[in-house]
């Protein structure tokens, strides 16, 4: 009997739920300039009509805007964008906190995990898997310091792939097996808190740089730095995740 290559087959995608799809539709709305620092947003009504969707999904979509400080809501009058300077120091909800510390234990846990498979890779990569890797690293520089929630989404995606690609390069398929069921937590309950993580911490060229050196490793098979370039990456992220103002906030909620 034939067997199968595990690597042939990616892990399906769920689809976002409608709240977080609506959020995004705004967020992008909001960073493309379509929706600027003062408008008022249409009323819940409204939205749901253009949507076409229940008033509580628009509901709890709003909801997720006003916890990121997105827009404001003035009483008796309706819900309004956020100025930029204003956005980083509104309070978030404990939910949203809540997510956002259990995507820094994840970025935590796969610290040591990513960095052995970098080990190897650096060792057993062939050619073909630095093209791969490099392809992934080139896809993650076009979209890197452009605004848009789309863009943000791309250079995410592009980033978990390169870590994928780094993973199958290491020879050791546990290390992409794990990295894929991380993957798919993350997908599951916090996918959208890690693109919005993206656009806010993870999105200018200090930060492409770091995965630059780990391509770089790679690339010269130098073990030891392949290795330390992943740590320092995935620490550097996990901490500018707790570090960010918005999170702080909660201490005083």
């Amino acid at each position: 009997m034939q067997k199968t290559d595990p690597n042939h087959y990616e892990k399906i995608i769920r689809p976002r739920r409608l709240p977080d799809e609506i959020a995004a539709n705004l967020t992008g709305q909001i960073s493309n300039g379509i929706l600027r620092p003062g408008d008022k947003l249409p009323t819940e009504q409204e939205l749901a009509s253009n949507y076409g969707v229940a008033r509580t999904v628009v509901r709890e979509a709003v909801s997720q805007l006003k916890s990121d400080g997105m827009i404001q809501s003035k009483q008796g009058v309706g819900a309004f964008v956020s100025e930029p300077g204003s956005r980083n120091v509104f309070r978030i909800s404990p939910d949203c906190f809540a997510k956002r510390k259990e995507l820094v234990q994840i970025l935590q846990l796969r610290t040591s995990n990513e960095a052995g498979a970098a080990a190897l890779a650096a060792d057993a990569r062939s050619e073909e898997d630095l093209v791969l890797i490099h392809d992934e690293l080139q896809s993650m520089q076009g979209a890197t310091g452009q605004s848009s929630f789309e863009m943000a989404e791309h250079r995410y995606d592009a980033e978990r792939r390169f870590y994928r690609a780094i993973a199958r390069a290491s020879g050791n398929g546990y290390f992409y097996d794990f990295l894929t069921m991380l993957d798919g937590r993350i997908d599951a309950n916090l996918r959208n808190v890690a693109i919005k993580n993206v656009m806010t911490a993870e999105w200018g060229e200090a930060v492409f740089a770091e995965h630059k050196m780990v391509y770089e490793a790679i690339r010269t098979q130098n073990r030891t730095a392949a290795e330390m370039a992943v740590r320092q990456h995935f620490e550097n992220a996990a901490g500018r995740l707790m570090e960010r103002a918005d999170i702080a906030d909660i201490a005083e909620i």
